[in-house]
């Protein structure tokens, strides 16, 4: 459980480092997103989690966990 709440820690980090450093170009970011259809969305975010999924994948097999 404490690894758990450390990776949620980090990735509260990583997410919140693009509006502590960049907020004007986040905003014109939301524009853009908000202009694009939920099937293109969709399809972003299918392939952020399978990247996400491979670094995983690629961390814990290169740490000898799998």
């Amino acid at each position: 459980m404490e690894f758990f709440l450390c990776v949620i820690g980090m990735v509260l980090v990583v997410e919140g480092m693009p509006y502590f450093l960049f907020p004007d170009k986040m905003k014109r970011m939301m524009h853009i997103l908000l202009e694009q259809d939920d099937k293109t969305l969709r399809t972003y975010g299918a392939a952020i989690m399978l990247v996400g999924l491979l670094v995983v994948y690629m961390a814990r097999s290169a740490l000898g966990y799998l």
